[in-house]
């Protein structure tokens, strides 16, 4: 019998989430709309992350049409991204997508009371299409680390450990929780802001990281698409940084490749101080 899930990220589901109504965290982008779709769910509640660019931070509500999933997402001033518990809470429908609306969805609704109407539909059968690689090289240069772009924070392995990431995922700690930030030492990063919105959530991840002693920054919304990496890279203008980005010379509306030059400079003045030349 389907019921509802609530979780902090679309990454966390597994074959036993099947035929499940889910409220995630994350952005409405099509990476998350293509996991929800692969876990065959009756539908699902994401996070409108602000729009942003292109209206990436909803493209996944489209695209889970195409399939016949009902979906939705709660506006970026109402819940916190990047935590379920707080959407189910207080997070108001922002937008819908046809198969939702024709559940009775609507924009208002109160999360919860959506994904009860959700609750009337059918597991979705239809396979998605495979998604493009979403892990590829941006930078490599001998003697500097890789940069390595990343549509989800998700796709991180323990070899980026040292290497600076460009990823595409919100720059928000999973229901609040700093040990949620990331999980290797990676010399730098930049994350999405999703719009910032309530609670400052978008950029919650920033003083956690700068705990860990990685150079942070997230880029505004409106200068690249949520859930996509190279847009990141091509077009982000940072909005935010840790006291660490700050330290290295970068600013609010730095380009991100400038960022990650600035990076690497400071990378190699700690190694010449460190030798003495």
């Amino acid at each position: 019998m389907a019921a509802i899930r609530v979780v902090d990220s679309i990454t966390k589901l597994d074959a036993s989430d099947a035929g499940q109504v889910v409220i995630a965290g994350s952005h409405g982008g099509i990476y998350p709309a293509y996991l929800a779709a692969k876990a065959r769910l009756s539908g699902v509640i994401l996070h409108d992350a602000g729009l942003g660019l292109d209206r990436a931070g909803i493209a996944g509500l489209d695209y889970l049409d195409r399939l016949g999933m009902a979906a939705a997402a709660v506006g970026h001033l109402s819940a916190r991204i990047g935590d379920g518990g707080d959407m189910a809470k207080r997070g108001r429908v922002s937008h819908v997508n046809c198969a939702a609306a024709a559940l009775g969805c609507a924009p208002g609704d109160a999360c919860r009371d959506c994904a009860e109407k959700m609750l009337q539909a059918a597991p979705c059968t239809t396979d998605p299409p495979a998604y493009e690689e979403a892990r590829f090289l941006l930078r490599r240069e001998a003697g500097d680390p890789d940069v390595w772009g990343l549509d989800s924070n998700s796709l991180l392995r323990a070899e980026d450990a040292g290497m600076i990431i460009v990823t595409g995922s919100h720059g928000a700690l999973l229901g609040g929780r700093p040990e949620s930030a990331i999980g290797i030492a990676l010399r730098g990063a930049v994350y999405h802001d999703a719009g910032i919105g309530v609670d400052r959530a978008g950029i919650s991840r920033l003083p956690a990281l700068e705990a860990r002693g990685i150079i942070a920054a997230t880029v505004a919304g409106a200068t690249a698409r949520i859930g996509d990496a190279r847009s990141v890279w091509r077009t982000g203008r940072l909005s935010a940084l840790n006291p660490a980005a700050e330290r290295v010379g970068a600013r609010v509306g730095m380009a991100v490749p400038d960022f990650v030059a600035a990076v690497i400079a400071a990378g190699e003045r700690g190694r010449a101080a460190a030798s003495g030349s």
